[in-house]
């Protein structure tokens, strides 16, 4: 290669330090040294870098151009050198961390803020899954750590820690004919309704949805969020987690309703796999499993 990350490390020196003499004192080199260096790209690049007519050394505009661009591979450069040495520490280079949409999120924002005073260089990548997505994305390697998954993993080779059981309300608009009936309501009467509910989001395992109700027709959503506001806004009825709708049952824009079937609860853990051995996953591991699901609170607490 005819630029070199030395080259690139003395034309960044002299441009910052405004001379030969001084670039070589920050380098710790004889200013002989520093114009050899730059006289040799110069020659093997055919291009002058450096305006010799002017009494401080000052770069001509294609020397910048290899300067400007040169400072992106000096970043790159550190940013693998870090890497390298972050990974011979058994640190991830990145986390990945699959919340299940049933959760809400605040819990583990708080997490990702005390990790980052400790470990600043490790990415954390955020994303959110339904149902079997959640164990489709850690079977499928597109996640390390599912936080809230439902129900039993659907292979071995995974880790658990249970978290505690969500439980769940029928509710409808606060206008809709079935607030009307006495309760408890009959699964039949849900049939002249849609039911809302969140299309599952795995890729590779075979789909499924809870707490289906014999509606006439069906309106799918990506998450608990759009369920939420679409029964809140008349489109449809159908289960939701009880913690995430107390706003809305206080103000009277969801109404619960006691079915004649009830829905049972569902049980949440956080899911990783056993053969994963970094320290960003165990760090987070460690203190996911000093923490429970409360009901009552509507979110992730310590015991």
């Amino acid at each position: 290669m005819l630029i070199t990350l030395d080259a690139l490390l003395t034309l960044d020196a002299i441009e910052r330090r405004q001379s030969f003499a001084a670039a070589a004192e920050e380098l710790y080199r004889v200013p002989s040294a520093v114009s050899y260096t730059v006289n040799k790209l110069e020659e093997d690049l055919g291009v002058a870098l450096f305006d010799r007519s002017r009494r401080k050394a000052e770069l001509t505009p294609i020397g910048r151009l290899v300067l400007e661009q040169g400072r992106h591979i000096l970043k790159a450069s550190e940013a693998l050198t870090d890497m390298v040495r972050q990974a011979a520490e058994g640190w991830e280079v990145e986390l990945r961390i699959c919340i299940e949409s049933i959760l809400r999120c605040e819990p583990v924002y708080e997490l990702i803020k005390t990790f980052q005073e400790i470990q600043p260089k490790t990415e954390i990548h955020l994303s959110e899954e339904v149902l079997s997505g959640s164990w489709d994305a850690l079977l499928d390697d597109r996640c390390d750590l599912v936080v809230g998954a439902e129900g039993t993993p659907p292979t071995s080779g995974f880790a658990l820690h249970p978290l505690g059981q969500v439980e769940f309300d029928f509710a409808v608009a606060a206008n809709h004919p079935l607030t009307q009936l006495e309760a408890p309501v009959p699964t039949s009467a849900i049939q002249d309704y849609p039911t809302v509910i969140v299309a599952d989001s795995s890729q590779r395992l075979a789909t499924r949805s809870l707490g289906l109700l014999d509606g006439r027709s069906r309106v799918y959503v990506p998450s608990i969020e759009h369920k939420i506001a679409a029964q809140r806004n008349g489109l449809g009825v159908g289960y939701l987690p009880r913690h995430r709708i107390t706003e809305e049952l206080a103000a009277g824009t969801l109404v619960a309703l006691t079915l004649d079937t009830p829905r049972t609860s569902a049980p949440i853990s956080v899911a990783w796999r056993r053969n994963n051995q970094g320290k960003a996953l165990k760090w987070f591991v460690e203190r996911l499993q000093q923490m429970e699901f409360s009901a009552e609170l509507g979110r992730l607490v310590h015991k």
